[in-house]
């Protein structure tokens, strides 16, 4: 027996070994130990860790058909799962859920992974891209199972596996699909537990990964406060904050395909989307026109007296210490359809009315919140400049995404430099940034405060440079 055969006995009798105790400890929530739902978070990452060294050996076409895996079955499923998770988050639509499960076939795999070589008189150095181990990742409510998806591809394509934390709004789902997932790796692979969970979602849960020691690298997806939380425990941490997106209409733009752009990606679910267009400059030149083509486009406009009855409906205003007031988006409007904010207008729209509109000043609650609803604040601006100066003040310094429609190459180059996001559109609706009718790929995880974009495969490993001299090599 070779050292390489020893090897591979040794990794499959940890495995088992990992298994055993955890059906012993109580196992998953469906009764096995191959499901990856498990009672606690160390169950969870010890099984995780233990299918880690046999994903971590396996070839790139055995990773990648993992990735295929987690691809087809998000196609097959996504009616149901879809379903499931707006029935749970009570967030979005159900058509775009749908469409966002379908389109995880856009996210990068093992077919990205390669094995860099350079070499010269001197020698032959070879960059390997090596995994981490266990990564610990979050999930938002807004897209539980798309962003277990998609993290779950990149992840396991670099010979990770994953333990997922996901929002208490969405758990069930994310836990339902992981199931069958785990339960189509093992029938295809014969790996139990690539990817985990626990029964209960809960912050302690979230807390327990990010300190647990077999838990090399952490990945959040979801607000402030849980980057926060995760950064304070010493692993390095991808980020995926939070965004607000402007769009700048010049006077140079095609205004009917600006319109039907910018309603395409604000009413995206709702306007669930982080890079989602969420307030909208327009040069005063063309804003009469621009609005004109929103509402050919089948946008509906909201009077000042409507659009102050939603603002009152949609934000809770807070005075701190000093006196100054700050507006905090009330829960129960984000991701809700057009009718529920048309009633809380005070106003009735047509049937299958995509987006909502009206016209605010820049300093409106709804310009400088990320408020994830289907109504677009429209501002009129003097000019490019001043465009640009309101859209960096309402991106706040997030680097998410910004948009512009114009047709005048120098006001779009003036805007990509001076917003420095890690998306930046022109001409097309925000999602054509990632891949979905545009050139690219997909994440659900687009890490900006951290600064690695959208991620990839290569976002989850480690590089590894191995280097052989000529003077220490017999040539024979």
């Amino acid at each position: 027996m070779n050292a390489s055969q020893q090897q591979l006995i040794a990794e499959i009798t940890r495995e088992v070994i990992a298994r055993l105790e955890a059906r012993r400890d109580g196992g998953s929530a469906s009764g096995g130990a191959d499901d990856g739902v498990f009672a606690t978070v160390d169950q969870a990452v010890k099984a995780a860790a233990a299918a880690q060294v046999r994903v971590a050996a396996m070839s790139l076409a055995d990773r990648g058909r993992i990735c295929d895996i987690v691809r087809r079955m998000c196609a097959d499923n996504a009616a149901e799962w879809g379903r499931m998770e707006l029935e749970e988050t009570k967030l979005g639509r159900l058509d775009h859920k749908i469409l966002k499960l379908e389109n995880i076939r856009l996210t990068l795999g093992a077919e990205s992974m390669a094995t860099e070589a350079m070499a010269d008189s001197t020698g032959l150095s070879l960059i390997e891209h090596a995994p981490w181990g266990v990564i610990g990742m979050v999930l938002p409510a807004t897209h539980s199972v798309p962003t277990m998806a998609t993290n779950a591809i990149n992840v396991v394509a670099a010979g990770n596996t994953a333990v997922f934390s996901p929002h208490p709004a969405g758990a069930k789902v994310a836990a339902h699909a992981l199931r069958l997932m785990n339960r189509e790796i093992v029938r295809q692979l014969g790996v139990a537990n690539v990817l985990t969970t626990t029964e209960q979602a809960t912050i302690q849960a979230a807390e327990e990964i990010f300190r647990h020691p077999d838990v090399a690298l952490l990945c959040v997806t979801g607000g402030p406060g849980v980057v926060r939380a995760a950064m304070q425990h010493g692993k390095r941490v991808i980020a995926a904050g939070p965004g607000n997106p402007p769009v700048v209409v010049d006077e140079t733009a095609d205004l009917d395909h600006a319109a039907r752009s910018i309603i395409d990606g604000a009413a995206f679910d709702n306007n669930l989307l982080c890079i989602g267009e969420k307030e909208v400059f327009v040069l005063r030149a063309v804003a009469d026109a621009f609005i004109a083509a929103m509402r050919r486009a089948g946008a509906y406009q909201l009077d000042a007296a409507a659009i102050d009855r939603l603002t009152k409906a949609a934000f809770q205003f807070n005075a701190d210490k000093a006196g100054r007031t700050h507006a905090h988006v009330r829960k129960e409007l984000i991701g809700k359809d057009t009718d529920v904010l048309a009633r809380a207008a005070g106003i009735q729209i047509p049937d299958r009315t995509d987006l909502l509109f009206g016209e605010t000043a820049e300093d409106h609650p709804f310009v400088e919140e990320e408020q994830m609803m289907p109504f677009l604040p429209v501002v009129r601006v003097p000019d490019i400049d001043a465009a640009i100066a309101a859209s960096v003040k309402a991106e706040h310094g997030y680097r998410h995404t910004a948009i512009i429609h114009s047709r005048n190459i120098e006001n779009v180059t003036r805007m990509a430099r001076a917003m420095n996001t890690t998306l930046f559109v022109a001409n097309a609706p925000c999602y054509a940034s990632l891949g979905v009718e545009g050139p690219g790929y997909l994440s659900h995880s687009i890490a900006t405060p951290t600064g690695e974009g959208v991620t990839v495969p290569l976002t989850f490993t480690r590089e590894r440079r191995i280097t052989t001299a000529r003077g220490g090599l017999r040539i024979l």
